[in-house]
């Protein structure tokens, strides 16, 4: 038998790059699959179901089972009708893979309210909001008595774990899943739901000028983005051990990200003053993360240029 026959996915954003990546691999292991693009471009703007149908006819053509789905996932009631869309078609919901995003970078002292609403939007709304109906759903399945083993997957980035420039959108909205995500699977565990977040590292429209590498005909392409859809298999399967769990996956590597910790405890009699922390607090300091920490220095930074313009 497939690893996911029998069950049913939402991949949002899945026209192209990962998300069509994740639907393409979930469809072949035996999923039935609600393939969601809205068809915008990059940056948030447009409308075209184009990308959707053509890889749901793409699965169709496998033996696939898919549909397509042009719903606005930020929006609270369209994200309804998308969770609707896949129990009324495929009879229940196992799987919702949150993968839709769009950029608008720029420092954050030259960004304006609408770049910044925009991407906050799509981003954590755009995640919370079927989230939240897909939740209601395995709630009501299992006040029915069946315990749903369902799952969750959210789609962060190596900007929320180290800042990038220009990003401070986008950083603080994929910071935010990692909290949407713990607290969905505090929420929800004892309804047979697991929550867990993906940082991809791959080659699609976001990530466009930050540079990879080429590769020879026929060799290992380290910056595909069907190299993260096994994870997101793995973490779709009924019986997955994963909870809670936030992986950062780029070619051939899997690193297991921890959730921040404290990792000094600092106490003093009474309230601190100014010249205890200024004796004590600074040798406590730590080196925030960098991006070759996760990335192995395969994609520079966003340059000046570009988060500028």
């Amino acid at each position: 038998m497939s690893a996911l026959a029998g069950r049913v996915a939402i991949v949002t954003g899945a026209g192209r790059g990962l998300g069509r990546a994740h639907a393409l691999l979930l469809a072949r292991l035996g999923a039935a699959v609600v393939v969601n693009d809205l068809g915008g471009d990059v940056h948030g703007t447009g409308q075209d179901t184009t990308p959707a149908l053509q890889v749901v006819d793409e699965i169709r053509h496998a033996g696939g089972q898919a549909v397509a789905s042009g719903h606005d996932v930020a929006d609270w009631a369209q994200a309804a009708a998308l969770v609707d869309l896949a129990v009324t078609t495929f009879g229940d919901l196992h799987v919702l893979v949150n993968n839709a995003g769009i950029l608008r970078d720029r420092t954050l002292a030259r960004m304006n309210e609408a770049e910044w609403d925009s991407v906050v939007r799509v981003h954590l709304k755009g995640h919370a909001a079927p989230t939240a109906h897909a939740l209601a759903h395995w709630r009501r399945r299992a006040g029915e008595g069946v315990r749903p083993d369902a799952s969750v997957i959210h789609t962060t980035s190596v900007a929320a774990f180290t800042g990038n420039v220009g990003q401070a959108n986008y950083g603080a909205a994929k910071m935010a899943m990692l909290a949407l995500s713990r607290c969905v699977s505090l929420e929800a565990g004892r309804h047979g739901v697991r929550s867990n977040a993906i940082s991809p590292g791959a080659r699609t429209r976001i990530t466009e000028g930050m540079g990879t590498a080429e590769v020879a005909e026929g060799a290992f392409d380290p910056a595909d983005p069907a190299n993260v859809s096994p994870l997101v298999a793995w973490l779709a399967q009924a019986g997955c051990p994963a909870d809670g769990q936030v992986f950062h996956c780029s070619g051939e590597e899997i690193l297991v990200v921890d959730m921040p910790r404290a990792v000094a405890r600092l106490r003093t009699e009474g309230r601190w003053t100014l010249a205890d922390l200024d004796r004590r607090l600074p040798d406590a300091l730590r080196t925030p993360p960098a991006l070759d920490d996760f990335l192995g220095g395969a994609e520079p930074a966003r340059g000046e240029t570009e988060a500028d313009r």
